[in-house]
């Protein structure tokens, strides 16, 4: 008995995934047929570049819609307590160790560390935001987008340090140090936040 002839859907197949860049070891995966009989079909097949890589996004792009809707199952009940443990994570990697003062040029960090705040107690009118801009950045405008980040006035935000240099294509609107006045409580509070996260993990 000779061996079955490829179909020429298998045949159809292997160009078409030959074409999105896959390799013959890839193509062997997917289709049944020998290796030999694959490159056959294969080895004047040039690779579509517009193509290459459809089967690796595509797989992202579910990885992404799967992990966003876990998300949302996992943090269903965002209470108080999750904020505050926010709170500390952000405080730990990127906040001053010595006083109650965090600087940032991510504005969805600042946005987020100032809603963990309130949760803790902290009133707006306890924020004091300062900005660190370089030269060339307008500092009307940096100053209007720091105030709807973090939702303190413009008349509040005040310029704290201007720096020398040219940064504009990196940190369009500067940097936002965000500090707490009569923040010892507060300071303490965030810190044995941390040190009991680290018993606990």
């Amino acid at each position: 008995m000779g061996k079955p002839k490829t179909s020429e859907k298998d045949i159809a197949e292997i160009i078409r995934l030959r074409k999105s860049g896959l390799s013959l070891d890839s193509i062997h995966k997917i289709v049944p047929q020998g290796k030999t009989t694959i490159f056959t079909y294969i080895k004047d097949v040039k690779v579509d570049f517009d193509l290459r890589g459809t089967g690796s996004k595509n797989k992202a792009l579910d990885e992404w819609q799967k992990s966003k809707k876990d998300a949302v199952s996992l943090l269903r009940k965002f209470s108080k307590q999750s904020k505050l443990f926010v709170l500390a994570a952000l405080y730990w990697g990127e906040g001053n160790k010595s006083e109650l003062n965090l600087i940032n040029g991510d504005s969805e960090l600042i946005r987020v560390f100032i809603c963990s705040l309130r949760s803790l107690g902290v009133k707006d009118d306890d924020l004091k935001i300062s900005l660190r801009l370089y030269e060339d950045l307008d500092h009307k405008i940096a100053k209007e987008f720091w105030s709807k980040v973090t939702g303190v006035s413009v008349s509040k935000v005040l310029v704290g340090e201007i720096i020398r240099g040219k940064k504009m294509g990196r940190l369009k609107y500067g940097m936002c140090r965000v500090r707490v006045r009569k923040s010892h409580y507060y300071f303490k509070l965030i810190m044995s936040m941390i040190d009991l996260i680290k018993s606990k993990l």
